[in-house]
């Protein structure tokens, strides 16, 4: 990492990545990345991450995850006024209405809808925007913590006591989802935070395409292990593995450091200039000065009261200069971010889950990558055998060493490698038959 850049844009990394999975024709699920592109709007508003997974006939849910992911992060950076959580309540709900006027115009588009995950990392800590199943984690160390509640019908019947809190609930489906954007012209919204967020930390946002075929632990020794492109490969590339149901998609981010605050009380920060650079504060103004605007207000009142209009419009006059020359002060001075100030929003987390690597997890990988091997050799596939053995061999050896985040990371990734050889092979054949 360039240390002489910044801190506000590289005090973390990410990636994102969106599959089809193996029993969709199209991918409905959409996300979005907006870094903050200067350091006032990251004071301002911070980070945005968004996962939206879409529903509906045709193409319905491709289009309202689509808007969803598209509105959310320009609505968000548009709304000055308020703090971060509200400006995240407006964006979903701009993102709402969008959808839903766009499925009343078009008889194949009515009743569209998607589920909707925004995440915001601001200075203050991370907050959430939530409308659906799909889901945000924060890691810590081996803790995994599930920040959002799932608007499904298992979950719900679970929070109101008609089924125990742990039971698999077998006999629910569990893709009945009972919120989302679009149906309604009103939603409702889960705010969750702030979360605080601190140098290690991983933060996962995903579709239930993911989180359906992966336990919560796996999900978090992958990501706990593994740098966030190649944790976000190993993550869809298992969840293909094992049978790929739904649209999957994901967006790892590891925080490599604290994050950047002022240094200074917020109301210190300059007003940036038109090209995103904080002008110099300027001097707060004496409280004498603000005092005479009432004094000449007040003396032009009882001089009015004695008829001394002449006196009192001069009086007055006096205090609208002053006045003014305050609101141009304010005006081209003091920038204040608008800061949250109100209590932690929402329940969250939800779940906590202990998510260390152990030797369960590492044989199942193994077994999985044995598997792939075996499919490779019947398949007569072309494969860079040697590259595959390296990794394969590696995390045998920290396996039997004991070390089973070494061996979780060197299993994932000949496990997306093989992957990777089958995709080329099907693509090579695909082209072959075109010919």
């Amino acid at each position: 990492m360039d240390r002489s850049r910044s801190r506000w844009d590289c005090f973390l990394e990410h990636a994102a990545l969106t599959d089809v999975g193996l029993r969709r024709s199209n991918n409905q699920d959409s996300f979005a990345v907006a870094v903050a592109p200067n350091r006032w709007k990251w004071l301002e508003r911070g980070h945005l991450f968004v996962v939206a997974d879409g529903m509906g006939a045709h193409a319905a849910g491709e289009l309202a995850s689509k808007i969803a992911t598209d509105v959310v992060p320009l609505s968000y950076f548009k709304h000055r006024n308020g703090s971060p959580p509200d400006a995240l309540l407006a964006a979903v709900r701009d993102a709402n209405q969008r959808i839903y006027k766009r499925g009343q115009a078009s008889p194949d588009f009515k009743g569209m809808g998607t589920t909707v995950c925004v995440m915001a990392v601001t200075p203050q800590g991370v907050f959430l925007a939530h409308v659906g199943d799909s889901r945000a984690y924060r890691l810590r160390g081996h803790r995994l913590e599930q920040l959002t509640f799932d608007h499904s019908l298992i979950w719900e019947m679970k929070a109101a006591g008609h089924i125990a809190a742990d039971d698999s609930g077998s006999f629910i489906p569990r893709n009945i989802i009972t919120r989302s954007l679009g149906p309604h012209a009103d939603v409702q919204v889960d705010l969750e935070g702030p979360f605080s967020v601190q140098a290690g930390d991983t933060l996962v946002l995903c579709s239930d395409g993911l989180s359906g075929p992966l336990e919560d632990d796996e999900i978090g020794k992958i990501a706990g292990s593994m740098p966030p492109d190649q944790a976000a490969r190993a993550l869809v590339d298992l969840a293909n593995l094992r049978g790929g149901p739904d649209n999957i998609t994901v967006i790892v981010i590891r925080v490599l450091e604290e994050p950047d605050v002022p240094e200074s009380p917020p109301h210190e920060v300059g007003r940036p200039d038109e090209v995103g650079h904080p002008k110099e504060a300027a001097k707060p103004l004496p409280s004498i000065v603000l005092g005479a605007i009432g004094l000449f207000a007040l003396g032009s009142l009882i001089l009015a009261a004695f008829a001394q209009w002449l006196l009192a419009v001069i009086s007055l006059l006096a205090a609208v200069g002053v006045g003014g020359a305050v609101i141009i002060a304010r005006s081209g001075g003091k920038w204040v971010p608008r800061m949250y100030q109100g209590q932690a929003l929402g329940r969250g987390p939800y779940k906590t889950i202990d998510c260390q690597p152990d030797e369960a997890f590492a044989k199942k990988l193994a077994d999985t990558v044995q598997q792939l091997e075996d499919a490779a050799v019947r398949g007569g596939w072309t494969v860079d055998w040697s590259r595959f053995a390296r990794h394969r061999d590696q995390a045998t050896a920290a396996q039997k060493a004991g070390a089973f985040a070494a061996a979780v990371s060197e299993y994932c990734r000949a496990m997306s490698f093989m992957v990777g050889q089958l995709k080329a092979q099907r693509t090579h054949k695909a082209d072959g038959a075109q010919q």
